[in-house]
């Protein structure tokens, strides 16, 4: 539906990976104004040789980890005439990130305390200073949303056994930033009811993305339907948060998960 987001302008961090990538395609479709963000490189460019002459389509280079880049951001997005009323916290470190391609994947015994950090500081403080900027910008100004992006093990713990023989792991910071989020967003949908404000969290499931079949067999197995998801199927639910149709909906946990949340 193409007008499902009209009247949107949306903000979204972390919007040249997988997922991102698939909100910014999804919304310019229905209609939003999209402004995306993410560190400088090829997953931004991406974005921009794709969308780049959409004049519903801005981008901007952000380290959601710098305080003064977060500030600065939300006043060019202003200052060139947009005013942004969905924000998206989808800027994330995962264990694939984290690590590398050529780096062997750490026991928790050995997790050192630097990656712990970082994990924490992008996921989780990162969201906090963009949730403190739109704070600061947009709520109570007008009708405004903020989504919280979590995920399926940010309060259900992994099937350490299914990553048994993989080149990547379930990751503890990732699991624990991914539940600070969602204690983020119903202290913030308290904090925020009386300003026109909703805040939420999506739980994405596990999304394909180039896995093994045997990877697949192995988390299909614990999901009620059988199968990763396809991101476009996260993206469904992510544009009903961000549209008009939610406004009853905030503190809330909506899990797209093939019904792993549920057995």
């Amino acid at each position: 539906m193409h007008d499902q987001l009209a009247g949107r302008t949306v903000v979204i961090t972390g919007a040249g990976g997988l997922l991102g990538a698939t909100y910014v395609n999804r919304m310019l479709a229905a209609g939003a104004r999209v402004v995306a963000t993410d560190l400088p490189g090829e997953r931004l460019g991406g974005l921009v040789f794709r969308h780049g002459s959409d004049p519903g389509f801005r981008h901007y280079p952000l380290d959601v980890t710098d305080e003064g880049q977060v500030e600065a951001v939300f006043g060019r997005i202003r200052s060139d005439g947009w005013e942004p009323n969905v924000v998206l916290n989808n800027a994330a470190i995962t264990a694939e990130l984290l690590m590398g391609d050529d780096i062997p994947f750490p026991d928790f015994a050995e997790t050192s305390l630097d990656d712990w950090n970082r994990t924490l500081k992008t996921n989780l403080t990162g969201a906090f200073l963009i949730a403190r900027q739109m704070d600061r910008d947009i709520v109570g100004r007008y009708p405004s949303a903020l989504i919280n992006v979590a995920s399926m093990y940010a309060l259900k713990g992994p099937h350490h056994r299914i990553y048994e023989g993989m080149p990547f792991r379930s990751f503890a910071a990732y699991s624990a930033s991914k539940a600070g989020l969602h204690g983020l967003t119903v202290w913030l949908a308290g904090s925020w009811a009386g300003r026109q404000a909703t805040v939420n969290t999506l739980a994405p499931g596990a999304v394909y993305n180039g896995h093994s079949k045997d990877f697949q067999t192995r988390v299909g197995e614990l999901i009620m339907a059988g199968r990763m998801a396809d991101p476009d199927e996260i993206a469904d639910a992510m544009l009903f948060l961000c549209s008009a149709q939610a406004g009853y909906v905030t503190g809330q946990m909506i899990n797209v998960d093939g019904g792993f949340s549920a057995w």
